[in-house]
């Protein structure tokens, strides 16, 4: 995301040189393959360097007082090394739902421990067919069903459950929950089905669930869609800096018209891309009333361009690229998980006359 003051590029380049020193690729790998699926040593780092979790947090509840933009900075520069720390479950979504709960007394208690990052948060949400049907039921104050493709469930101090009722807050250790891992192609991010039976739930706030879950919903995409222009444009920078020294016929490959074209190309989808973006973060942090509109654009567009972006890195890599020690891979599963995070818009071409 282009910043837009001095404020922002000082947070860029701060979360990018430790992201560069403690987030490379052989520490991304193993991070994957722990049991938290992160390292929470980097997530440590962030916190008490950065204060990334406290970005989003109102100064009342010993937050930075910042807002969304600059969380959604920090979502993109994570995006460029793929590292799974719980900033998009947590401190975007977890921290984002308690405050659209309008439950202050909640967010007194729950939110300085995040800012902090002593604890982290878990948004519980999806059903077994996506986001559009909560899969936790409430029956009073007592929850059961199953949340699906819960982000960062794993290390998760709370969970905030979405009803159709409305949210509720539950202790993640709380008799009655379980937790399966669920094996996704992207094994950078971690997702969990968490299960409820008869849990004891308490309600967050009395504001109508509807207009809760839809700004979730718009805060997630708008996420995503940061994310996705962190990592297509990491893939772009890679592609261009292996096609400088890769040679072949006595050349290197980047410099045959061909292949120009299509890093052109590359180019030119990353950068519009980024447009919708950056529109969809300021429409949804102000609350325009054209927020729903442009992230349901930036959703569709990011996503492409990311899908678009990460096969030509492939296929400009040859034969490299589809060897596990290469990370296009880690790319081309993102870039396929990151488009059916939180769903879909379901009509994704306007109606013709």
């Amino acid at each position: 995301m282009t910043p837009v003051n001095e404020d922002h590029r000082d947070l860029i380049a701060s979360v990018r040189a430790l992201l560069t020193k403690h987030a490379g690729s052989a520490a991304v790998r193993a991070a994957m393959g722990s049991e938290p699926g992160y390292d929470p040593a980097l997530w440590s780092l962030l916190c008490e360097q950065i204060g990334v979790a406290a970005l989003a947090v109102p100064e009342q509840y010993d937050g930075v007082g910042a807002g969304l933009v600059e969380s959604l900075l920090v979502v993109e520069e994570l995006g460029r090394t793929l590292a799974g720390v719980p900033m998009l479950g947590s401190a975007v979504l977890g921290v984002q739902a308690v405050l659209l709960s309008g439950d202050t007394e909640a967010a007194a208690r729950l939110l300085p421990p995040v800012a902090e990052g002593a604890a982290t948060l878990a948004v519980c949400w999806a059903g077994p067919d996506g986001w559009d049907t909560p899969g936790v039921h409430a029956d009073g104050d007592k929850l059961t069903g199953t949340a699906h493709y819960v982000l960062d469930a794993s290390t998760a101090d709370t969970f905030v459950v979405v009803t159709e009722t409305g949210l509720f807050e539950v202790d993640a250790n709380a008799a009655g929950i379980s937790r399966r891992a669920v094996v996704t192609v992207d094994p950078t991010r971690r997702l969990t089905e968490i299960g409820f039976s008869d849990v004891p739930g308490r309600r967050l706030g009395d504001r109508d669930p509807a207009d809760v879950t839809a700004r979730l919903r718009e805060i997630a995409w708008a996420a995503v869609a940061a994310e996705q222009i962190g990592a297509a444009r990491r893939c772009l920078d890679l592609t261009v800096d292996y096609t400088k020294s890769r040679v072949q016929f006595g050349r290197a490959i980047g410099g045959f018209q061909a292949l120009k074209h299509r890093m052109a190309d590359m180019y030119v989808l990353v950068e519009s891309a980024e447009s919708a973006s950056v529109a969809a973060t300021a429409a949804v942090a102000e609350g325009s009333p054209s927020a729903a509109e442009d992230v349901w654009a930036a959703r569709l567009h990011c996503s492409e361009a990311f899908t678009t972006v990460v096969s030509e890195m492939v296929q400009l890599h040859g034969g490299i690229a589809i060897t596990w020690e290469h990370d296009a891979h880690l790319f081309f599963k993102r870039a396929h998980g990151d488009a059916q995070l939180f769903g879909t818009p379901h009509r994704p071409l306007a109606p013709t006359a």
